[in-house]
This record gives structure tokens, C-alpha cells and sequence, in this order.
């Protein structure tokens, strides 16, 4: 939707920006840029989603003091190629990082969306395995559901909590559902944030897009927004609904969302308290 607006660009999911100086970063979070760091954001394995060429790296990296600098300079110029003078970044796993990103760019304003934590588990059991998003932790071959519940308020929770320390001006956190059913209506609020003019071309980024071809998803289909494309209360065994809220109740609740609230069984108590002490566990190690 933002990427269609006609003065911004947004790159997808391209996780440079901390993962490829992730080992600098823990040291210094103002580095200067040196060789290396220009070679790893580089040879970074998502870093081709920027659409940048290695002269584009080169002009970017030219008399760059700072890892910032040299990052705004690649975003820049992403966005003179685009024909656009604003740029930005799609990368989820950001919410966890934005007081690190905050302070490397702090002018930055970031746009948190945040969706029922029970859909996004039934989501997430879908395209997670031993290599991506919650099946890379040891409790997923265990129990997926509760590791999705683990993952969520981890990462859903670390987003709200330090959005809200930055305030209003830099954060702005949006509901996926309301997004959907009203996209016109939030994308309006969203542009006022950004300091952008609302353009109807957010709304109708599918416009000339869509493709009809059987088995693709929503999203590989280009499809407008689609409400309740998952539904928790139908889709999700009432036995893990009652786990996920086991885990993560209290951050749905302060989240806007409802909680069941039935009360749990022996199997699901079990299924909480293990999930909580490998949680406890992990965090301590």
C-alpha cells in the first residue's frame, strides 16, 4: 500500500540494516563504516530486494563516515530510482529493533502493524519450519501452537513496549483488521503520520496487479484487502485457542483483542506451564 504511493518507496523484508552489522552493532550502536561493513550489507543474502547494483554501493559508500549515513544513502537512492523522494523499509522483524534503529536514524518514523496474535499463530503454522520465523526454536517440533503463542507476544509486546517510549511522533501502531476493512479510512491517519498527502493509489496498489491462477494466496494474487481471511474462532482447535491465550492473554487484552477466557483443562494447564518454563528458560540462557 505505501509502496504504491507516489512520493514513497518501501524495499520488502530485506533485513540488512541490522542483521548484516549485527556483530558491530552489539558494540558500538553508532558505528563508523568501514570496508567491511560496506562488503557485508552487500554480500547480505535479501540486500538484491534493495534493487541496488555494486556501483550504487560504491557511490553510496563515497566519503560515508558513518554506517548511517552509507545506510540513508542506499535508501536514497533506491528511492531515485523509483522516482520517488522518500524511502522506506517492510522488514517485520524490525519491531524488535527500533530504539537500535531510532537511534541510528532519528528522524525515522515507523508504522507498527499488529494483528490478533491467535490469526497470525494459524498464519504462522503455515510458512514457519526448522529454518524460519518460530520453527527455528527448539519448542517448535514440541508444540507449534505454543510456540507461536511465545514468538507473538515476544514479538508483538517488545514492538508496543518500546513504540510507546518513542511516542506519537516516531510511532504509530495500526490494527491489520481495521487496516483491511477500512483501508482508506487508516491509510489517511498513516499518511498524516508519515507527513505525506493521502493518495488513493495506496488503497488500489492491486490495481492492473491481480492474477486469477487456482492455489496462489492472497498476497501472491495481488487480491484487494481481504477481511477474515483467517478466523481464529473457526479455524483454531478450541483447545490450542485456550493455550495461545494461556501465553499470551494479557498482551491480546492490553492489545485491543478479547480473550475466550474458558476455562483451561488439565492438558491445556500442562501445555502453558511448559511452554512458559522453556520460555523462562531460553531467556535466561
Amino acid at each position: 500500500m505505501l509502496d504504491n504511493h507516489p512520493q514513497l518507496t518501501i524495499a520488502n523484508d530485506t533485513h540488512f540494516i541490522t542483521r548484516a552489522a549485527k556483530r558491530v552493532l552489539r558494540k558500538d550502536p553508532q558505528p563508523l563504516l568501514t570496508p567491511e561493513l560496506v562488503a557485508a550489507v552487500q554480500s547480505y543474502r535479501r540486500f538484491y530486494r534493495m534493487g541496488l547494483d555494486e556501483n550504487d554501493v560504491k557511490l553510496a559508500a563515497e566519503n560515508c563516515l558513518t554506517y548511517a549515513e552509507f545506510t540513508s544513502r542506499l535508501y536514497a537512492l533506491r528511492g531515485q530510482k523509483k522516482g520517488k523522494k522518500l524511502s522506506g523499509e517492510k522488514t517485520p522483524d524490525y519491531c524488535r529493533k527500533m530504539p537500535l534503529l531510532h537511534g541510528l536514524f532519528p528522524k525515522t518514523r515507523f508504522v507498527h502493524i499488529i494483528r490478533d496474535g491467535r490469526d497470525t499463530a494459524l498464519s504462522a503454522l503455515n510458512w514457519a519450519n526448522e529454518s524460519k520465523g518460530p520453527g527455528r526454536w527448539s519448542l517448535w517440533n514440541e508444540d507449534p501452537l505454543a510456540t507461536c503463542a511465545l514468538w507473538w507476544r515476544w514479538q508483538a509486546g517488545m514492538g508496543e513496549r518500546d513504540g510507546q517510549r518513542l511516542g506519537s511522533s516516531f510511532y504509530h501502531r495500526v490494527k491489520y483488521e481495521e487496516l483491511v476493512a477500512e483501508p482508506e479510512k487508516e491509510l489517511e491517519t498513516i499518511a498524516a503520520f508519515l507527513g505525506i498527502p493521502y493518495s488513493e493509489s495506496m488503497a488500489n496498489y492491486h490495481a492492473g496487479k491481480t492474477r486469477h491462477e487456482a492455489g496462489l494466496s492472497a498476497k501472491s494474487a495481488w487480491l484487494p484487502p481481504v477481511k477474515n481471511l483467517r478466523d481464529w474462532r473457526t479455524d483454531m482447535p478450541s483447545e490450542d485457542i485456550d493455550v495461545f491465550e494461556g501465553i499470551a492473554g494479557v498482551l491480546l487484552g492490553e492489545s485491543g483483542y478479547s480473550c475466550r477466557g474458558k476455562q483451561s483443562s488439565a492438558t491445556v494447564k500442562a501445555r502453558v506451564s511448559r511452554g512458559l518454563a522453556w520460555w523462562d528458560s531460553e531467556s535466561k540462557s
